[in-house]
């Protein structure tokens, strides 16, 4: 079982990464980045990796930011990573986002319907990573929960309007085990 940590609030950090990670050269930026893994977890990091990785074309960077997220092995982390999987990125940064709920192991299970949201709205490939999260967290659903997110996806207007169709009754079968 994960031990989960508190994320602290802390302006005061959140005011030094910003300025860490904006107007320095490449190094400079990856070495900030890197030296989070060894710092008390605090609100907002995530949000402004995630500017960064939506605003750069910088190939080593956003290799880094991914890196990141994919070592997160704080469950306290989940809220702030569904806040920015929510938030309207460009689709490489939303399927980032997502990859990294899969490849960093951690339980996703009470976010399952925010993840059916993006699954819908999102594009093939981040409907893709979508499902892999969902897969490895539906078994930790109740039943009648899974039958709530079925329902939406059934009445949702962007259920099987497109070529995610197949990929949506996969995913219903997958919540129907």
């Amino acid at each position: 079982m994960s031990k989960i940590l508190t994320v602290i609030k802390s302006e005061k950090k959140f005011k030094e990464l910003s300025g860490s990670l904006s107007g320095k050269g490449q190094h400079a930026i990856i070495e900030t980045i890197k030296a989070l893994r060894d710092d008390e977890p605090f609100e907002g990091a995530i949000g402004l990796l995630s500017e960064l990785y939506d605003a750069t074309e910088d190939r080593a960077i956003k290799k880094t930011i991914e890196e990141f997220l994919n070592d997160i092995k704080d469950q306290g982390a989940r809220p702030e990573i569904i806040t920015e999987v929510r938030r309207p990125w460009k689709q490489d940064t939303l399927g980032m986002l997502v990859a990294s709920c899969w490849q960093s192991g951690l339980d996703y299970s009470d976010y399952l319907t925010e993840l059916v949201h993006t699954f819908l709205e999102g594009s093939y490939t981040t409907a893709i990573e979508c499902m892999t999260v969902i897969d490895e967290a539906a078994d930790k659903c109740e039943t009648v929960k899974k039958k709530e997110i079925i329902r939406m996806i059934e009445e949702s207007p962007l259920s099987g309007l497109n070529e995610k169709s197949a990929l949506t009754l996969e995913l219903i079968s997958i919540l129907e085990r």
